[in-house]
């Protein structure tokens, strides 16, 4: 019983140290002769997660992941049948209102664009020195921005809202990294914002996990070996032998 008392009492320490962190903390060490600040992104992940504030119950926390997820995988067929069966795009749940910043230098290319789904409202910013753009998608309200207008990377440009308007159905930002111009390819964000994503995994609701081909039991099982989606294209997990199989 002791034993189960001091587990316990070590796991709430390790949660509560991984919610103080900064927002884009690395546990990583920077490599020898760079500056903290240097080290803190790479080429290979250019981006910063889209928050000014750390992650914790009263911020924000990561929600549902992009990939294979469970709950995509119900909805293949239905919400996730233009990409490819699979979400595309990462969930942030986060009370309305909360800061939402530019994860990279870049263009505002389009506002509340429709087409592109996300509503109430949404925000296109285009990253051309990176060969991406970025969504912020259910916004609390339209953003005070203007197509061309440049943004640099930690500057506010939008507020996170609920895509049911009613700020306690389903509150969260989705974020997405995608091309630009056009509606094509979506990519995991995982692989491109500098983050711990293990930790912020560990301690966001997301929780259901990714859906399971039994058949080849490893395939799109980590946060990162997730397939790109592409609009219109064929659904990618319309597993013969799934695993949690389709209510």
């Amino acid at each position: 019983m002791k034993r189960k008392t001091l587990l316990a009492q070590f796991s709430r320490f390790v949660l509560l140290a991984v919610l103080l962190l900064p927002a884009n903390a690395s546990f990583a060490a920077p490599a020898e002769g760079v500056s903290g600040e240097q080290a803190s992104q790479t080429d290979e992940r250019p981006f910063i997660l889209p928050f000014a504030e750390p992650p914790g119950p009263d911020t924000w926390l990561m929600a549902q992941t992009y990939g294979n997820t469970v709950g995509a995988y119900f909805n293949r067929n239905t919400t996730y049948r233009f990409s490819g069966g699979i979400h595309f795009g990462v969930d942030f749940s986060a009370p309305c209102g909360t800061e939402i910043v530019a994860i990279a230098d870049g263009v505002v290319a389009l506002v509340d664009a429709t087409a592109y789904g996300s509503l109430p409202h949404n925000l296109i910013i285009d990253h051309p020195q990176l060969g991406y753009a970025t969504l912020y998608g259910h916004l609390l309200e339209r953003p005070n921005l203007t197509p061309g207008q440049e943004v640099k990377q930690g500057d506010v440009v939008a507020l996170s809202g609920d895509p049911e308007e009613t700020c306690f159905g389903r509150p969260h930002l989705h974020l997405e990294i995608r091309d630009y111009p056009g509606r094509g390819w979506k990519y995991n964000p995982i692989n491109l914002i500098d983050a711990d994503w293990d930790n912020l995994a560990l301690v966001g609701s997301f929780r259901s996990g990714f859906e399971r081909d039994l058949d080849d039991p490893r395939k799109w099982q980590q946060l990162d070996d997730q397939p790109p989606a592409v609009t219109g294209g064929p659904i990618l997990n319309n597993f013969a032998n799934p695993w949690p199989r389709s209510r």
